[in-house]
């Protein structure tokens, strides 16, 4: 038999950590009131509304696989879906078992869930259906554990070093890992980076339309703007071809770096660097906060770096000075030859806090 995959993926996009393919067929197309249409407007409304295409791709192949899971039980309208049938699909994530023989993550069942919670929620505000059967649904809880991709200063440093600084390539790559561990930037915000998003003047990183499409100024230590100024002068040039873009860090090609390619070239240095542990990009963004909370940080000014909304037992801090957020940075990243501390530790529960929220973000990431 052929060994089952995760969900179906768009554009090169890695697998969802999910069951089974998202099927194309179009189950109830005939019926304006099947899951199936409803799910089509849906995605229409979603794209009307500004939502990201990660988002809106990513709850549309959750709502295929859920169609044809409620279609084999002879479920094909919205009006059939009741609070107990969407707890047999719960039963069904928790009881599913991978092609290795292991269950789903608690993570990956949420991931399975959520996008149906907005489903219904979108239905019964749009009066598509009379209330809303997943409004109460309790949803598997997440424990709050330490993190185990978090690197030292040391395993961090031997990562950096991986890159073939002979290659044009290794200095790239060199660039765009000391960014990341510099900045604690997401993968999409990296590639995303435009040559005129770098002040070094002010020593800061401009992050345009990030996680939620909100902007924010991010502090980037001086050793990283060297290698970005290295890769400009000696590499850049002869990659950037045709019409450029103005994007920062190129592919091979003259391209802008896909995600999935972004995120082998920082598994491979990982691996490479024998440090014992496993991860990509978000293991720097991860190890960039712990670090400066180790370092004394105030969790203000690391929840302000990761654009953090809000983080559990956490108050919501909505302005943050640059200037004195860049001088949290300088002070408290570990890439510097001599370091500062600050007098004033983060609270335990905050810093707690911080790292369960990361561990969630990761989730995301990789789906």
């Amino acid at each position: 038999m052929p060994r089952k995959r995760g969900l179906g993926t768009k554009k090169g996009r890695k697998p969802h950590p999910g069951i089974y393919h998202a099927p194309t067929l179009a189950i109830g197309a005939h019926d304006g009131d099947s899951i199936w249409n409803h799910m089509l407007r849906f995605t229409a409304w979603q794209e009307t509304r500004g939502y990201s295409p990660h988002t809106i791709e990513a709850r549309e192949r959750t709502l295929r696989v859920f169609a044809a899971w409620a279609a084999e039980r002879g479920l094909i309208r919205v009006q059939e879906i009741t609070r107990p049938i969407l707890e047999r699909w719960q039963r069904h994530l928790f009881l599913h078992r991978k092609a290795d023989g292991e269950p789903l993550t608690v993570r990956s069942q949420l991931a399975h869930t959520l996008p149906l919670k907005a489903f219904f929620r979108w239905l019964a505000r749009a009066n598509h259906i009379l209330y809303n059967p997943a409004s109460d649904l309790e949803l598997p809880r997440i424990g709050r554990r330490l993190p185990r991709n978090v690197m030292t200063v040391a395993e961090a440093e031997k990562v950096l070093a991986v890159p073939n600084l002979t290659l044009a390539m290794g200095v790239r790559d060199r660039a765009m890992l000391e960014v990341l561990y510099s900045t604690g930037i997401r993968r999409m915000e990296l590639i995303a980076l435009n040559l005129y998003d770098i002040d070094r003047e002010r020593g800061v990183v401009m992050v345009r339309e990030g996680k939620g499409k909100k902007d924010r100024v991010v502090p980037i230590g001086v050793r990283a703007l060297q290698w970005i100024d290295k890769y400009l002068a000696d590499v850049r040039p002869d990659l950037a071809c045709g019409a450029d873009d103005g994007t920062l860090f190129l592919s091979a090609y003259g391209q802008a770096l896909g995600v999935e390619r972004l995120a082998e070239i920082v598994r491979e240095a990982v691996n490479d660097a024998g440090i014992g542990k496993r991860g990509s990009c978000h293991m720097f963004r991860h190890t960039m906060a712990t670090l400066m909370l180790e370092n004394g940080a105030d969790i203000r000014f690391i929840q302000a770096m990761l654009g953090h909304a809000d983080l559990k037992t956490t108050e919501i801090y909505t302005q943050v000075s640059i200037k004195a957020l860049k001088a949290v940075h300088t002070a408290t990243h570990p890439a510097k030859p001599i370091r500062a501390r600050l007098a004033a530790r983060a609270d335990a529960d905050t810093a707690e806090a911080l790292r369960a929220a990361l561990d969630a973000e990761a989730g995301e990431e990789e789906a």
